[in-house]
């Protein structure tokens, strides 16, 4: 992969000077090529790393994984009913897999019941599933090559008199 891509990848608030200097072009041309990247669409978005665990409240979101078989269709293959699932708003992420299931769909929800709901009545229904399997996302620990701090426990003993 281009040095201007791993850098963007690793750093997405990285400078156009910051990387000329990393990889010793001049600035002109890395604005040049990170134009054409993001023409191209091999850039389709900078995105911010966030633990949500340090910042939750009555709006958190619950996510899940979900393993979903499906039967492909003759002459499109898996393209038209993995099409069909990420174009739901609830669908965050949808990848093709190899292994017991066909394809990771991650779903996020205002609680456990809307994303249970998702799967019940807009998922498994779908007339090339033949089945999931929903696993909720308990903690993160390491996000995009980011591992998550958690906030310090207040390690001090109790005393009582």
């Amino acid at each position: 992969m281009d040095e201007i891509l791993e850098i963007l990848e690793k750093d997405g608030r990285a400078s156009v000077e910051d990387i000329a200097r990393m990889i010793r072009k001049k600035p002109l041309d890395v604005k040049k090529a990170i134009k054409k990247y993001e023409k191209e669409g091999v850039i389709l978005k900078y995105k911010a790393v966030i633990n949500k665990d340090l910042i939750r409240d009555s709006e958190s979101e619950v996510r899940a994984l979900i393993e979903v078989n499906i039967v492909p269709q003759k002459d499109l293959g898996f393209e038209k009913i993995a099409e069909r699932i990420y174009s739901f708003p609830e669908v965050t992420s949808c990848y093709l897999i190899s292994g017991t299931y066909d394809l990771l769909v991650v779903v996020e929800g205002k609680n456990l019941h809307t994303v249970s709901n998702f799967v019940a009545e807009k998922l498994s229904c779908l007339e090339n599933v033949r089945g999931t399997a929903t696993h909720f996302l308990l903690k993160k620990y390491k996000e995009d090559g980011v591992i998550l701090k958690q906030k310090p426990e207040n390690k001090r003993i109790a005393i009582s008199y």
